[in-house]
Order: structure tokens, then sequence, then C-alpha cells
């Protein structure tokens, strides 16, 4: 098993991606679900993670961070804060992306990511209803969105990040033909709480091995 406990890896890569944007996942609110779902769709494009945090900040800094606001704003207005943002090389896509995203959450569940989940018939079910949101919207992305409500939303149970996946071989925590990603979140699981951490916890540690995960690919990718 890797030398350090899940809880440090945690401390030392750092935990959820929404708390770094300083979105309250638990909140009552569910405007705080839809910022973290804006987050994913830019995370979710083949571009670098600064770039997609600094167009975040950009649309929350300009207040564009709502379904009524980003609708309100219109394509051309998405288009010129993506760029502002970075997000230039998938602007028109991804302002058309945002706009089908939003005007169908307004449409099926009166702008409220909770009655989406409340509506879903299980965990699949949960999936496929935000995917259907817009087209673009894939797994990658529903992923990213969906790791992060685990213990916060019930029926949030996506699969396991192959770059989690990843990670928590390269560290020790998985053996090296735990290839079913079932069996190794399940493993992950016992882990985190085998630490003293609180079950509810745990998108913090696999969103540190993603972090891991991404270290790992780009050392890959360089080397």
């Amino acid at each position: 098993m890797s030398g350090i406990a899940p809880g440090e890896l945690v401390k030392k890569l750092g935990g959820c991606y929404a708390s770094a944007l300083g979105i309250d996942l638990t909140a009552l609110e569910s405007g705080e679900r839809f910022k973290w779902l804006l987050a994913a769709v830019l995370y979710g494009t083949r571009i670098s993670e600064s770039l997609a945090t600094r167009t975040w900040r950009e649309l929350a800094a300009r207040d564009v961070n709502a379904p009524d606001r980003i609708l309100a704003t219109g394509w051309d207005g998405l288009v010129a804060i993506l760029d502002a943002g970075g997000y230039v090389r998938y602007d028109y896509k991804t302002a058309t992306k945002l706009m089908e995203l939003c005007a169908a959450l307004m449409r099926d569940y009166g702008g409220s990511l909770d009655a989406l989940h409340d509506a879903a018939a299980d965990a699949r079910d949960l999936e496929s209803r935000i995917k259907a949101l817009g087209k673009g919207i894939g797994d990658i992305t529903v992923g990213i969105f969906l790791r992060e409500l685990r213990g916060i939303w019930a029926k949030a149970e996506p699969p396991l990040s192959p770059l989690a996946l990843a990670a928590a071989t390269a560290l020790g925590y998985l053996q090296p033909d735990t290839l079913d990603p079932d069996r190794a979140l399940a493993r992950l699981r016992r882990l985190w709480t085998a630490d003293g951490q609180a079950a509810t916890g745990f998108a913090d540690f696999e969103s540190a091995l993603v972090r891991e995960g991404l270290r790992l690919r780009r050392q890959r990718a360089s080397a």
C-alpha cells in the first residue's frame, strides 16, 4: 500500500475542485450545483485546467453563472466572455452547448438541477438526463460533475475516473491487476474510512487521485 494515507494525500494535493472554486455543493440553494456543472462543462473539454478555471472565474465575476443569466447574456455575449477567459479554441462550440443546456434545464426542470436529480430513477438515469441537456455533454463532463456530488446526491454514483484508477495504482492503493472500476471504487472507499475519514468526504480523496492522475499523464506526455 502507498506510504501516504488518503487524508494526507488530500492535504498535499487538494480535494474537490468545486471547493477550490468557492462552490458549496452542500448548500440548500441548487444554484451552487449549477455553478459546478458550468465548471464541469469547461473542464470537460481538452483544454488546460488553468484556462478552464480562469474562464469559470470570468463568468462568475460577471454574474453569468446561472441558467437564466446565461440565456440573457446570449450566444455572442458568452463567446466574448469565454474569449476573455482564454477559452478561445472552443468558444463557439461551448457557447452553443451552454445555451442548449440552460434552455433544456429551464424548460424541463424549472432551472433546477436538484429537480433533475429527483426525477431520475437511478444513477444511470441521472447520467442520461444530464447528457440529454445538450449536445456535446458526454461521459467526461458528467463524470467530473457527479464525482464531487458523491455523498451529497443519493444517485450520484459515476464510475471511477480512469485518472483516479491510474493514480491509485501508481500510489499503491490498488493492485496493478485491479481492472474492475467498481471493485476499485469499493476498495478506495474502504481505505478512506479506515483512515478515519468521514464517508461523505470521499469525493475529496477521489479528486486528489484525479489531480495525481493528471500529473502522471503530463509526465508521460513530456517523456
